[in-house]
């Protein structure tokens, strides 16, 4: 069986710059802080890759605190700690191999996040990656996050391909789930909070994009 590929679709947090671990150690930390137990990795799990606004976030942090929590200051400590670890990741290995790969093939890219505009568009122009990508579908009040398969949907529209014919590139369970369900070939990368998790519905598995390149994961599926 041979599989055809006209573009490649990329997630982006923890995908292409590890996000996941700094937004979940400042959650943590803020948990302890007001002396609740910090949220496991698997109940982060069932929120990676989705569009929660931490509205659950906080509704657990108040039924474990032990003490009272002032919303406000919790988010500004929470932010600022979120962000000084940010500062120090980089893209991810085998990122801008793949990137360059697929451009130099003439296949189209893109992302899709379930993370709004200003964050991703933000790192991406701070890693020096906003010009690569014509097309970054973002989720937002007229488009749902993962699960649903919306973004995925909107990203091989704007690139004029068929769902069939694209790669989709990710790292969690909800990633997964909206990729199949938008009909998409999909590859998962774990990172350090996903890899425990049950990411089985992934078409291939790879320990890190720098492991092979495009071709060579489109070969495996087949």
């Amino acid at each position: 069986m041979s599989i055809e590929i006209d573009a490649v679709v990329f997630d982006f947090d923890g995908l292409m710059l590890d996000t996941e671990m700094p937004v979940y150690a400042a959650w943590c930390a803020a948990f302890e802080s007001y002396g609740g137990a910090p949220p496991t990795v698997e109940e982060w799990g069932t929120i990676i890759g989705t569009d929660s606004d931490n509205r659950e976030l906080l509704d657990l942090l108040m039924t474990r605190a032990s003490r009272p929590v002032d919303v406000d200051e919790m988010h500004a400590a929470r932010r600022a700690h979120r962000d000084s670890l940010l500062a120090a990741e980089e893209v991810l290995p085998g990122v801008l191999e793949w990137i360059s790969e697929a451009l130099a093939a003439g296949l189209g890219i893109a992302i899709a996040s379930s993370s709004p505009d200003d964050w991703v568009l933000g790192h991406l122009e701070r890693l020096g990656l906003r010009s690569h990508f014509h097309h970054v579908i973002c989720a937002g009040v007229d488009r749902p996050g993962k699960p649903a398969p919306d973004t995925y949907l909107a990203a091989c529209a704007e690139l004029g391909v068929e769902e069939k014919r694209t790669l989709a590139v990710e790292d969690s369970a909800n990633g997964i789930a909206a990729a199949k369900r938008a009909g998409l070939w999909c590859v998962v990368v774990p990172n350090s909070l996903t890899k425990s998790l049950d990411l089985s519905a992934a078409d291939l598995r790879l320990g890190s994009l720098a492991e092979c390149s495009w071709q060579e994961a489109v070969a495996r599926l087949a």
